[in-house]
């Protein structure tokens, strides 16, 4: 458990992360744009619903990320209330942009794959 509690102070945290943010920036954007191309121009059309599918590329990711992040935001706000671990909280404020970001992301997506497939926005 002494270990655990290194790894979540700031000044620990801080170091790893600074070291870690170049490799992790290099692996996604190796994994990220590949798949974003694969998906949205390489992919075959759907038979039912044409080129207006490949929307779901990304609309299905943004909506399950914006879920993964508020469920994170409650976790670390427990943490934070029960433990008083000081990285639970910045985690948390740092996480509710992102989480609104992809929330965004998700309905600009979803309101235009509804318009070609259901003549509506929503």
């Amino acid at each position: 458990m002494r270990w655990f509690h290194r790894l979540v102070s700031p000044v620990w945290f801080y170091r790893i992360s600074g070291t870690l943010l170049p490799w992790v920036a290099g692996l996604f954007l190796l994994l990220f744009l590949p798949g974003l191309y694969m998906g949205l121009f390489t992919a075959p059309a759907d038979y039912q619903q044409g080129e207006s599918f490949r929307i779901m590329y990304v609309h299905v990711p943004a909506a399950w990320m914006s879920m993964f992040v508020y469920v994170s935001m409650a976790i670390c706000a427990t943490v934070f209330l029960v433990w008083r671990m000081k990285l639970a909280s910045v985690v948390l404020i740092a996480s509710a942009p992102i989480g609104a970001s992809f929330t965004f992301l998700a309905l600009a997506t979803g309101s235009l794959w509804g318009k070609p497939m259901w003549g509506t926005w929503w």
